[in-house]
């Protein structure tokens, strides 16, 4: 019976132990989860502020006026198909 009392401790004691490193575990990735968020939302904002600075420039641009006679227009799309 002593036997079987020491083995049971001891899968208690490895079941603590295996719990532990779980909960630390887990506390490391919620870590790098809240990380890993703001620096897509840091990301994220940079795309904007890149979309938004892209966006005013064509904004700027002169728009091109193309003269393509219409035969040329037809000839350039059966290339391409």
């Amino acid at each position: 019976m002593s036997s079987e009392f020491l083995q049971l401790a001891e899968k208690v004691t490895q079941l603590a132990k295996l719990a532990q490193g779980l909960r630390e575990e887990n506390a490391e990735l919620r870590r790098k989860v809240k990380l890993l968020s703001e620096e897509n939302t840091t990301l994220a904002g940079r795309v904007d502020d890149a979309y938004r600075r892209v966006s005013t420039v064509l904004a700027q641009l002169p728009v091109a006026e193309v003269a393509e006679a219409p035969e040329a227009a037809l000839s350039a799309d059966e290339e391409t198909a």
